[in-house]
C-alpha cells in the first residue's frame, strides 16, 4: 500500500475557499479505483508553521497511485489546487 500525504498553503485571496477545497477533496472519495482511503481537513491552529489544508490518501499499490495522478476525477481538483496554493509539501511512502 502507498500512503500519499500533501499539505497546502493557500494564497491569502483564496483563504475563504478553504471549506470548498476540502469538499473538493472528499468529492474524489469512492470514485478512483485503487484508492482505499481519503481524509482531508483544514488547519485549526493557524500557527506560523501551520499549513492550511492536508490531504491523506492510501492506495492499494504503486500502480493505483500512478493511475490517480492523471485520473479524470483527480485532474480538476489538482488543477484548482495549483491555482490557489502558494506552497505545498508531500510525502509518499510504502506501508507495511
Amino acid at each position: 500500500m502507498i500512503r500519499h500525504i500533501v499539505m497546502f498553503k493557500i494564497k491569502d485571496e483564496f483563504k475563504d475557499e478553504i471549506p470548498q477545497l476540502v469538499k473538493n477533496f472528499y468529492g474524489m472519495k469512492g470514485k478512483i479505483e485503487g484508492m482505499l482511503y481519503l481524509e482531508a481537513g483544514a488547519d485549526i491552529l493557524g500557527s506560523e508553521r501551520s499549513y492550511d489544508l492536508a490531504l491523506i490518501t492510501v492506495f492499494e499499490n504503486r500502480a493505483a497511485f500512478d493511475t490517480y495522478q492523471t485520473h479524470p476525477v483527480h485532474m480538476p481538483v489538482k488543477k484548482r489546487m495549483h491555482e490557489v496554493r502558494c506552497a505545498s509539501v508531500a510525502c509518499d511512502y510504502e506501508m507495511p
